[in-house]
């Protein structure tokens, strides 16, 4: 029984983090090519993505 237990708990593992491993390249991806600007309390800020 503890040994199906282990089981059931290593799959749970590998499918949380294959779930959260798809949303970050999702969220990677899905952001815009080009630059980012940012105006702030702290001045003006520019990534280049």
């Amino acid at each position: 029984m503890t040994r199906t237990n282990n089981l059931y708990f290593i799959i749970g593992a590998l499918v949380i983090l294959a779930a959260g491993l798809g949303a970050y390249v999702w969220h990677q991806e899905s952001k815009p090519a080009g630059i980012e600007m940012q105006i702030g309390p702290n001045g003006v800020k520019i990534q280049e993505n």
